[in-house]
């Protein structure tokens, strides 16, 4: 073991929660750390879903997004919530609260994608077709309770969604310089995506040795190699920035460009804000600024600092 690591002790099969009662139980030893939560790390990583589901709804509701993005966002964390109580009880019920919600909240994107510059009409049909086919989902799971199932509907879900998401992007940014930061933001999700996604499938198909491997090193060493875990991890950063592009691409299509600007938090953790300007002129106006508006502003927002400039100038020379 390694230094100042303390010995797994062995897995209990009926901790507080009693007995599993979910089609899937995933590699981490159960109860091995708490009696209260069967898998101490997949419990807790799914933070990782719901603090940025809280952050997004903070940022759509500061930087005047559309609101569509606020029921992605919910549905982000109530998988988030429904993994976490999953992993920590083994119960059936509340892996269905994990499952479930993973397909209702793609739906979200998935609307949104396809009903762009379409009638009310259009949209309302939209909205009731993808309704009808997410309870069809939920009656056929019901039914066989085949996790693959489950797996290979929301895999479907999301190549249609990225898929319509690229075509947008195509159709909608002629501007060379900013479609390749959507590429980028594409391809960073995609890959913090699939990234978990490998580290979850050798969690699985390597279960043994991993657990091999955390009884030889120890305690706590051992909690940082839970694949399905790092899964949750990456997969929530994944979902994330997928939402900023959804975020951003929402701007181009509204045609607001002139209103937002686009920024990487410590370099990869990115955000689309009102410029402050514009911030300041949609609280005033209580609309979005107009193209020409926002142009006046900066124009006598250039003058202002080219006065002040002369001004201070001015003074430095008078003091010489």
């Amino acid at each position: 073991m390694l230094p100042g690591a303390i010995p797994y002790p062995p897995p209990v099969d009926n901790g507080y929660w009693g007995p599993t009662t979910s089609t899937i139980d995933w590699c981490e030893e159960n109860y091995v750390v708490s009696k209260y939560v069967a898998e101490i790390m997949n419990t807790t990583t799914n933070a990782v879903f719901m603090i940025m589901a809280l952050y997004t709804i903070l940022n759509v509701y500061r930087e005047k997004h559309h609101p569509t993005i606020i029921f992605a966002a919910i549905g982000f964390f109530i998988v988030g919530f429904g993994s976490w109580m999953f992993h920590m009880t083994l119960w059936y019920e509340f892996q269905l609260l994990d499952e479930l919600p993973m397909i209702y909240a793609t739906c979200v994107p998935l609307y949104i994608v396809f009903s762009n510059k379409k009638s009310n009409h259009y949209k309302t049909l939209l909205g009731v077709g993808i309704a009808a086919g997410a309870l069809l989902l939920t009656a056929i799971y019901l039914h066989n309770k085949n996790p693959t199932f489950h797996q290979a509907a929301y895999g479907i879900l999301n190549f249609i969604v990225i898929g319509k998401s690229v075509a947008l992007t195509k159709a909608y940014i002629s501007d060379q310089k900013t479609k390749n930061l959507f590429w980028r933001l594409l391809g960073l999700g995609l890959f913090s995506f699939l990234f978990g996604y490998f580290l979850w499938n050798m969690d699985i198909h390597l279960c043994n040795q991993w657990i091999k491997i955390r009884r030889e090193v120890g305690l706590p060493y051992g909690l940082v190699i839970e694949g399905h875990a790092w899964w949750h991890i990456f997969t929530g950063l994944g979902v994330y920035i997928y939402i900023v592009y959804l975020c951003y691409l929402q701007v181009f299509l509204a045609k607001r460009q002139h209103l937002y600007h686009f920024l990487w938090w410590c370099g990869f953790f990115p955000h689309v804000d009102l410029l402050p300007e514009a911030k300041s002129l949609w609280n005033k106006l209580g609309r979005a600024p107009t193209e020409t508006e926002m142009a006046e502003v900066t124009s006598l927002n250039g003058v202002k600092r080219v006065s002040s400039i002369h001004a201070k100038s001015s003074s430095v020379n008078h003091h010489n």
